[in-house]
């Protein structure tokens, strides 16, 4: 989960990092109020999870209450690379001398931990690398050991940061660690870390990602997902703990295993192509257990979407049989039918492995005038497409 500048801004701030004042507004009274308690001049920055604000017109600066107002008003609303700016942040001006840059990630690649530090901030890290690569260090973080006082003047020393900041930046170093830890995000990012005219350090921005997987350990991480830009059937799906993922197409897609999820995905879009481009509608991934209840909440998730026509359920039969996965699909549409659901678009079904001639049996038996069986996964996609086609 991505955070919004003024959310990671405020993580700094539990963690004990040196951030600037400031509050969040929706409106322009509320900036009106927040600008009134900083006092002075402020800045005024929208709030969307997109680079490129400054150069958007997103962040502008603003002398006293009423031009704050002025400003929230041009900022709030502006469309920035298709996100539309619903809050913005104010915060006090700071006296910037230099500017430096500064982050902790999870490298995939490496599969371990990386802090990637420089002197060159206030631009885009991957242009510092690519124009001056002498000054960006890239230094593995061991997973058990982490940043002490002795590695993070190790990173210190050898970005180069200038002997009258060093010490500051080693305390933002271990602090930015025990927050990246702490709240088992998989980046925290500072651009710029500055100092100030005073001789200061001060993080005058915030990018976090945290690790979604992890929520269970951090309940106070659900404040912290906008939900005005939550899909509500992927909000629907999460309650139902279903693996859904919503997409702009109107062939619904029900599978158990994200690999076959993913391979119809392929397949029907291959054959949407032959059928007036018709899409995949989204990713459902019910997992190993298709009991008749998990059917039913996904066929429900399915079917709610507007854009779905047809709905193509690919299963594979593995430690839940075939024969059980049958029964659930039918089950599912009787109970879907008591819960005043009422299933208009057609199913086409593909069983294969475990029990799958069983499976295919149960359904042929149950004559449900919405279900088509098809034995191949290509030919279920085809039909699929077609129906959904003739449904647009």
């Amino acid at each position: 989960m991505d955070l919004y500048e003024y959310q990671g801004r405020d993580l700094f701030e539990r963690h004990g990092l040196p951030v600037l004042a400031g509050g969040v507004a929706t409106t322009p009274e509320e900036a009106r109020a927040i600008a009134e308690r900083l006092g002075g001049r402020v800045v005024v920055k929208a709030q969307v999870k997109v680079g490129g604000r400054g150069k958007a017109g997103g962040v502008k600066l603003a002398e006293g209450a009423e031009e704050t107002v002025a400003r929230a008003t041009d900022i709030l609303g502006m469309d920035i690379k298709g996100h539309t700016v619903h809050k913005v942040m104010i915060t006090v001006t700071a006296d910037v001398a230099e500017e430096y840059y500064f982050s902790y990630l999870l490298d995939r690649a490496n599969r371990t931990f990386l802090c990637i530090a420089s002197v060159a901030g206030g631009m885009d890290i991957e242009q510092v690398a690519a124009e001056t690569p002498e000054k960006v260090v890239k230094a593995p973080i061991d997973a058990v050991k982490g940043v002490d006082e002795a590695k993070a003047r190790e990173i210190v020393e050898a970005a180069g940061f200038p002997a009258e900041v060093a010490d500051q930046v080693v305390d933002v170093a271990v602090g930015l660690w025990r927050a990246f830890v702490a709240e088992d995000a998989t980046l925290v990012e500072v651009n710029p870390l500055a100092k100030t005219a005073e001789g200061k350090l001060l993080l005058l921005d915030a990018k976090v990602s945290l690790d979604e997987n992890a929520g269970f350990r951090h309940p106070d991480h659900e404040a912290l997902v906008d939900q005005a830009t939550v899909d509500p059937l992927e909000q629907a799906a999460k309650e139902k703990d279903l693996n859904y993922v919503k997409l702009d197409g109107e062939v619904g897609i029900i599978g158990n295993g994200a690999g076959l999820v993913m391979s119809t995905l392929d397949v029907v879009a291959y054959a949407g192509e032959r059928h007036g481009n018709v899409k995949p509608a989204n990713f459902l991934d019910i997992g190993g257990g298709a009991s008749a209840a998990v059917m039913a909440n996904g066929l429900e998730i399915v079917l709610s979407d507007p854009s779905v026509k047809s709905v193509f359920v690919n299963v594979f039969g593995g430690i839940t049989a075939c024969d059980a996965v049958a029964n659930g699909i039918v089950q599912a549409l009787g109970l879907l039918e008591q819960r005043g659901e009422q299933v208009t678009k057609p199913l086409v079904v593909r069983l294969d492995g475990n029990n799958a001639e069983a499976g295919r049996a149960i359904l042929d038996g149950a004559n449900n005038p919405l279900i088509e069986r098809v034995d191949t996964m290509d030919g279920a996609a085809e039909r699929a497409a077609e129906l959904a086609a003739a449904g647009v």
